[in-house]
């Protein structure tokens, strides 16, 4: 007879095999929806993006690192991280944390087995944290060097080969989006040709991942890409507190082709304002995050990329240099207050069918300037959300709802909390006031139907 103290290791192996195995299943692949207006799993579930921006992942941290990243990132909600194989900070010429290069001989046809090793981990480990991985094949300078350190690599030859070698690679992964692209826009017939030539090769060998296209700041892919393998479009709103992020998903209503539209590079939290003029503007906040967010979201776009200056470039004191005066370094900047609240914008729009609502400003009857306290609003059949930036009062339009007499409340989207209001009759002119008003005091108004109260998702 074995003794039953054996069944104690045996059984802890048998556990430990099933936490493992249930954590290494694949995520569903991704794909678009019937009408091409957001993107979706396999199984038809809705899929809301909320990146984060880690551009230098690959390039600089040790695999220890990386996992520290991807927890804090699963912990907060996060639903993707864009990162780059090839980096911007000299990615062909400075060796990753192993002492590994991406290329043999600067080589795009030639892939460094070592290093690529490094990236089958970070996609590996990220499939397990639930997380998905926007990852761009290389840089923009690569292509276009512009004020970065290049070298242009690429030509349309080596960027079909290269294409592919990362399609046959990566085709059985299942959490993957291609970005192409890296903060850049062609400037030549040329330029163009590299990038499709990139899209073909990738098709080539890889028909199951969507591809996306990541523009320079101000930019959107469509309008210099609106052609079928462009499958979800991006624009980069950029690193401005004057940036009027609404606008962007009215620019792209006439495209050719039907899209998501994601901001997948925003406003950074802690980078210098206007970072490109001489003039001191302060540096942006968790406030400009949450304005950039929201004003995308409603106004049209079915995903937002957060970003910290200090972790998109995955600065270390002492280690490396800091680009754009970082000062906090990555680790400290994980749980900056912009990034906190990113898992109360996710839990607010996983409380609704966000996939299926509108923009709808014609619920706005107050004069609304377009200023700092612009305020956005989005509908569906079952509910309405307005953002309100300062606080600032406004009065609603019942009669564009397709529903009456409302239930209202106020969500805080700087604490994830909300709060009903009272007596709200669709027959009388309601002015909504905000419970607090001014810079950093903003709100978001919830309307739903009389026998509907607020359920808010309590999913990260």
């Amino acid at each position: 007879m074995i003794p039953s103290v054996r069944l104690k290791p045996i059984f802890f192996v048998f556990a430990f095999f099933l936490v493992q195995n249930f954590f290494s299943q694949k995520l569903p692949l991704l794909q678009l929806s019937k009408d091409r207006s957001y993107i979706e799993t396999a199984d038809g579930s809705p899929f809301f993006w909320l990146g984060d921006t880690a551009w230098e992942l690959v390039h600089r941290l040790d695999r220890e690192e990386i996992i520290k990243y991807l927890e804090n990132r699963q912990k907060k909600g996060f639903t993707l991280i864009q990162t780059v194989i090839i980096a911007e900070m000299n990615g062909v010429h400075e060796p990753n944390a192993y002492g590994d290069l991406p290329l043999v001989e600067e080589d795009p046809g030639q892939l460094n087995q070592r290093y690529f090793e490094h990236v089958d981990f970070v996609i590996s480990e990220a499939g397990k944290r639930g997380l998905y991985v926007g990852l761009l094949p290389a840089w923009g300078d690569k292509i276009v060097k512009k004020w970065s350190m290049g070298p242009e690599i690429f030509t349309p030859v080596n960027a079909v080969k290269y294409g592919k070698l990362l399609g046959k690679r990566y085709r059985n992964h299942s959490n993957i989006i291609w970005i192409l692209g890296g903060d850049r826009i062609p400037e030549t017939k040329e330029h163009e040709e590299i990038v499709r030539s990139m899209a073909r090769g990738l098709k080539k060998e890889d028909t199951k991942h969507l591809i996306s296209y990541h523009p320079s700041g101000g930019e959107i892919a469509s309008d210099y890409f609106d052609e079928n393998w462009l499958d979800i479009d991006m624009f980069q709103s950029g690193h401005s507190s004057l940036i009027e992020e609404y606008k962007y998903p009215q620019k792209i209503r006439n495209r050719k082709f039907s899209r998501p539209l994601i901001n997948g590079e925003a406003r950074y939290e802690d980078i210098p304002d206007r970072f490109w003029q001489e003039e001191d503007y302060g540096r942006l906040d968790d406030r400009d995050v949450r304005v950039s967010a929201y004003w995308s979201l409603l106004a049209g776009a079915t995903g937002y990329t957060y970003g910290s200056n200090d972790i998109w470039q995955m600065f270390s004191p002492g280690e490396n240099h800091p680009s754009l005066n970082a000062r906090l370094g990555w680790k400290k900047a994980l749980d900056q207050p912009g990034a906190e609240q990113m898992k109360y914008l996710k839990k607010l729009f996983s409380s609704f069918n966000w996939h299926k609502m509108k923009p709808a400003q014609e619920l706005i009857l107050s004069l609304n300037p377009e200023d700092a306290g612009y305020i956005v609003a989005a509908k569906a059949t079952d509910f309405a959300i307005f953002y309100t930036p300062q606080g600032r009062a406004f009065q609603v339009d019942f009669q564009q709802l397709a529903f009456e007499k409302p239930n209202a409340y106020w969500y805080n989207p700087r604490t994830g909390t909300s709060e009903k209001i009272i007596n709200t009759n669709s027959s009388q002119k309601v002015i909504f006031e905000a419970p607090s008003s001014g810079r950093g005091y903003d709100w978001v108004l919830i309307l739903l139907p009389a026998h509907n109260n607020l359920k808010l998702s309590k999913q990260p």
